[in-house]
């Protein structure tokens, strides 16, 4: 069994997409737009075959996002080398986004920074 994709509400929905295709190289369709219920999305494809729903409907509620909280917490995405980890980061720290930890070595090996970027969200960059 894989998970098949992972999906979030988001406010701007070309805003989110244009992110994730800028700096995390994913490929965006063309986009879905359920015009009885204002229900749009986009499917945000990355190499190796993960891919994310990014959504908009104007009724949902945009909820308070702390850090630590329960549910899921960030995505990771990988990027092959601490050099590359070390550069989006920086590239994302330049560009506004706030930089919640590293680069650094996690106690379980893992290094990692971790940024809030689309509307409160935050993604882990890894190796």
């Amino acid at each position: 069994m894989k998970i098949e994709h992972v999906a979030m509400y988001v406010n701007d929905l070309e805003n989110a997409r244009d992110f994730f295709v800028k700096y995390l190289g994913g490929r965006s369709n063309e986009g879905y737009h359920n015009k009885n219920t204002d229900f749009r999305s986009f499917f945000i494809e990355f190499d190796h075959g993960a891919r994310l729903e990014i959504m908009h409907r104007p009724e949902v509620q945009d909820l308070a996002k702390p850090l630590h909280r329960t549910g899921y917490a960030h995505i990771a995405f990988s990027v092959g080398s601490r050099k590359r980890v070390d550069a989006l980061t920086d590239r994302l720290k330049a560009d506004g986004y706030e930089v919640v930890s590293g680069p650094r070595t996690t106690g379980d090996g893992y290094y990692e920074s971790c940024i809030v970027v689309v509307e409160g969200n935050q993604i882990e960059i890894t190796i």
